[in-house]
């Protein structure tokens, strides 16, 4: 006979913190947001640590090298999407490792017979005004000249007018040669007043733009997430596939730790991977795995091996799998019974194994009830995806910007790989749906104002740190008109926009 579970399966929409006593001490500066990544030994530091308790969902539309370094200079991580030929996510990988702060591979680059419609579209595209010239349109080909906004008059100009005939051409532009670090860049750029100083190696190639703009940047990110060496910290997405494959190009190419990316991680599939990374490394490569929403999936993924493990089945918000499936279960039910087995695990053996909730975030403070809730971080997508740095387009929809996010089990991700089902057959029915999702600018820019709500929520409770909150946070269920009383109500909202 089936197992009936006979309590409600809950979100995070059901509940809300009661403050606790806010102590003197008890403010913004004294909070910590530090969180272990991977399985750690009582008494032990975690070989990995987030600054902040956030990673971005391997998926397409979140998950580049471009994410992976806004991410990691605020202090979280990015997981590179799988669901793409090795060396394509390999390269992403390394692209980050590579990053230096303040010296930006170009996304922007054209030729010289370009036009100057190529220049708009292209900027309209990646939302970069400096645009390199190169002999063969690439991030490194031989540098001929730069384009910027003072370059051209877009209302006035032809669009059909070469490149060639408006840029700044090279024997103009003040250049700075590979190998200086970035305190004699800045100099150059004070020196001679620039706005951009492209980095040319001896054969004229370009490498690295450094912008004025970024001097400041480079200051206010103190939680940069970094590794051993001073290179971000990079995390990668893989499947019970190809992995055998995969996973020694992407430990060469210098992934901090793996994530197996699946819809049901409580499979043999998972378990079998996992163990032929730890046989293979000797436990020196790190890999998460997941999902699961209940005790005995993050038991069986923690027996086999995982380092951490994802929490929640079908809560994104792109998700269908309960729709298709009819299995999945509430977030917040998933997360408090996990916790509580991942409690008793580290009581039982002394091993503390992180959990990651994935799903289910709508409002801002949904996130700190996760963490109240015992998650050790979060990881998301379509709040990544709002921002610059994702990798989908920006489009303007009426009046209103907006950026394309997927799913991985939609048509369009075609990440049959990720359905832990055995044998070759493709997608036949869809878990995820194909979207927009309102543009929000700057990951920084949005990033600090969650944290600060987060913190601020947290001096309200009265706890210094993660754990602290875990431990003493106070929740309650909240009613379907206790929700309607918590937002504006019996009032006649003034229209901003007049």
């Amino acid at each position: 006979m089936a197992r009936y579970f006979n309590h409600v399966s809950r979100t995070f929409n059901e509940y809300l913190l009661i403050p606790g006593l806010t102590t003197k001490e008890c403010y913004p500066e004294n909070i910590s947001l530090k969180t272990p990544l991977v399985r750690f030994h009582k008494g032990e530091t975690p070989e990995l640590e987030l600054n902040i308790p956030f990673v971005s969902a391997i998926m397409q539309s979140v998950s580049d090298h471009k994410m992976a370094i806004a991410l990691a200079k605020n202090g979280g991580l990015s997981f590179i999407f799988g669901s793409q030929p090795i060396e394509p996510q390999c390269e992403m990988v390394r692209k980050v490792k590579k990053f230096k702060a303040g010296f930006v591979v170009s996304d922007a680059n054209l030729k010289p017979d370009n036009t100057l419609g190529d220049v708009i579209a292209l900027k309209e595209r990646t939302g970069h005004s400096t645009i390199g010239i190169t002999d063969n349109g690439s991030s490194n080909g031989k540098l001929l000249g730069i384009v910027t906004s003072r370059d051209y008059r877009q209302t006035k100009d032809n669009l059909e007018t070469s490149i060639k005939e408006f840029m700044t051409p090279f024997s103009k532009l003040v250049t700075g040669r590979l190998g200086i670090s970035l305190t004699e860049a800045n100099d150059i750029i004070w020196e001679h007043k620039l706005n951009t100083l492209p980095i040319i190696d001896k054969d004229q190639h370009l490498q690295y733009f450094v912008f004025r703009k970024d001097y400041d940047e480079h200051k206010e990110n103190p939680s940069e997430l970094l590794d051993s060496n001073k290179k971000l910290l990079v995390g990668a997405g893989i499947n019970t596939r190809d992995y055998k494959e995969r996973v020694p190009l992407l430990v060469e190419a210098g992934a901090d730790v793996l994530c197996i990316d699946s819809s049901d991680g409580f499979s043999e599939w998972q378990k079998e991977t996992i163990e032929f990374i730890k046989t293979t490394y000797a436990g020196k490569v790190k890999v998460g795995a997941g999902n699961v929403v209940d005790k005995e999936g993050f038991l069986y993924l923690v027996e086999a091996g995982a380092d951490f493990v994802k929490v929640g089945i079908g809560g994104g918000s792109i998700c269908i799998t309960r729709e298709q499936k009819g299995i999945g279960r509430g977030q917040a039910t998933s997360l408090i019974e996990v916790a509580e087995a991942r409690n008793e695990y580290f009581e039982k053996t002394g091993i503390y194994v992180p959990i990651c909730s994935d799903g289910g975030i709508v409002q801002d403070y949904h996130m700190v009830l996760a963490l109240a809730m015992g998650a050790d971080f979060i990881m998301m997508g379509r709040y990544f995806a709002r921002f610059d740095e994702s990798p989908t387009k920006k489009l303007k929809i009426g009046n209103s910007y907006v950026k394309e996010y997927w799913g991985e089990g939609s048509n369009r991700a075609r990440n049959w790989q990720r359905y832990d089902m055995g044998g070759n057959e493709s997608l036949k029915f869809e878990e995820g749906v194909d979207s927009f999702v309102p543009y929000a600018g700057k990951l920084k820019d949005n990033l600090d104002i969650t944290v600060g709500k987060i913190i601020s929520t947290m001096c309200s409770c009265g706890a210094f740190n993660l754990p602290d909150l875990e431990k003493n946070a106070k929740i309650t269920l909240v009613s379907s008109t206790s929700i309607i009383e918590g937002g504006a109500h019996d009032v006649i909202l003034k229209d901003t926009n007049i």
